[in-house]
């Protein structure tokens, strides 16, 4: 299913950053494929209580906007208010309640959708008295928070997820069909890769209308398996801006990855991995989906270059080390047919069932080799491990104290992982438990 959009807006230096930091848990660098742009939007998912969801963090806006990076960053914020299902608009206290709220306030009543009034900065209980004002925003609820010492965001996270629509049924896809999306940024080769893979002469194509707005699903039989290649080319609803491309062109790039069990990440060999790609590409991680990296247009790249290349292309992606990388020419046909073989093995590869024993050897066998470091005087105990039910890809260690686990030592349990059960291709997410809680993963909850 497709994760509802949450956007966050207002004028400059109101805290929108600190607070989706605060709600992810983590810094999150602004990023952008446009020289001398910092204030460009971020697209984060986000999980909270039994909700997936995403959040924009849009750029800030003057009232008198007058520069032309200006005018961009409004319209970003003009287009993701366009796209998303709940608007929240971010005011700061210690201002006070200025012109540029005003102007926001009035673009957001008029997208005539559900909103938040979060008034940020609220550091200390004498404070919460001085965010009565902004009620004559018209913007209801008024709740206030302060992201820099988390004060009152359960109150608005909870109040988000309950604007949400409700959550879509999963699609009726067979257990034995490999779903699969090819995404990536525009220009790169998608939908000729796409045309190449269907054209191939063992592939037996049928059309079939999908559940997302203007996709179309192309369903295929090869070499005897099954596939549903999730549509992503072409963005149908073009804005009247580059940047409202780009925005687009990521948001259905989620869908998509949503709705399938590996994803084709296509690259333009002849340009740098940009920051698109690198957002797109970690959103596949955190989502569990298998994922390979096509390097399409490689034609174009010179022979005597290629190996620079590729050394070139590894430390740019250096966190994508276990996915499979695929050098093709989708317009020549060049190595086009390796694409589908190699998503079925990382499909495969993905769905692997193991046994609570088998697991826990190798973890076991990975701690003697190489015991975890001591934090003070107390060192992690891994009482016994397992594969989580619902997603293969998830595997649960009950330990001692969660907060003995160093991230260094997490991601070496992870390779062994990978290394011992072949997992090329699939993102492996390990969470640790407290021993002798009954572990209970958030999506058995939601269908017991």
């Amino acid at each position: 299913m497709s994760r509802p959009v949450v956007a966050l807006v207002g004028r400059t230096n109101v805290g929108k950053s600190t607070l989706l930091n605060r709600i992810v848990g983590s810094r999150y660098a602004v990023v952008d494929d446009q020289p001398h742009v910092t204030r460009d939007r971020l697209i984060v998912p986000v999980s909270w209580g039994d909700r997936d969801l995403v959040i924009v963090d849009t750029g800030g806006w003057g009232l008198d906007a007058g520069s032309a990076m200006d005018v961009k960053v409004k319209q970003q914020a003009e287009i993701a208010i366009a796209r998303a299902d709940v608007l929240v608009l971010v005011v700061a206290v210690s201002d006070g309640l200025i012109a540029s709220d005003v102007e926001a306030a009035g673009l957001v009543r008029s997208a005539a959708k559900a909103s938040i009034l979060v008034v940020n900065k609220v550091d200390h209980e004498r404070h919460e008295s001085q965010a009565g004002e902004f009620h004559q925003l018209g913007i209801e609820p008024v709740i206030p928070v302060s992201a820099l010492h988390n004060r009152g965001i359960d109150e608005f996270m909870n109040a988000v997820v309950g604007m949400l629509p409700p959550s879509e049924p999963p699609e009726p896809y067979a257990e034995d069909v490999i779903r699969v999306a090819i995404v990536g940024r525009p220009n790169a080769g998608k939908s000729t890769l796409l045309n190449a893979i269907l054209n191939d002469d063992r592939a037996i194509v049928d059309e079939a209308p999908g559940t997302t707005r203007d996709s179309l699903d192309a369903e295929l039989s090869w070499q005897g398996r099954r596939f549903v290649l999730v549509d992503t080319a072409g963005i149908r609803k073009r804005s009247r801006i580059d940047y409202g491309v780009d925005y687009f062109s990521v948001l259905r790039a989620m869908q998509a990855i949503d709705r399938c069990d590996v994803a084709l990440l296509v690259l333009d060999a002849t340009e740098p991995a940009t920051a698109q790609d690198v957002t797109i590409s970690r959103y596949v991680r955190e989502s569990g989906r298998g994922l390979i990296l096509v390097v399409n247009k490689w034609d174009l790249v010179p022979a005597e270059y290629r190996d620079a290349h590729k050394d070139w292309m590894r430390r740019r992606l250096e966190f994508l080390s276990f996915v499979p990388v695929l050098h093709v020419s989708a317009k020549e046909r060049r190595n086009v047919k390796t694409v589908l073989q190699r998503a079925f093995e990382v499909w495969k590869a993905r769905g692997q069932r193991l046994a609570r024993s088998t697991v826990d050897a190798v973890i076991q066998a990975a701690i003697e080799r190489h015991s975890p470091p001591r934090v003070g005087t107390r060192r992690l105990n891994v009482v016994w491990a397992h594969q989580d039910a619902t997603d293969p890809w998830r595997f649960v260690l009950h330990v001692n104290d969660p907060a003995l686990v160093p991230s260094t030592y997490e991601r070496y349990l992870e390779r062994e992982l990978r290394r011992e059960f072949k997992y090329n291709g699939v993102p492996l997410h390990l969470e640790f438990v407290p021993a002798g809680r009954r572990y209970r993963h958030r999506k058995e909850e939601e269908t017991s």
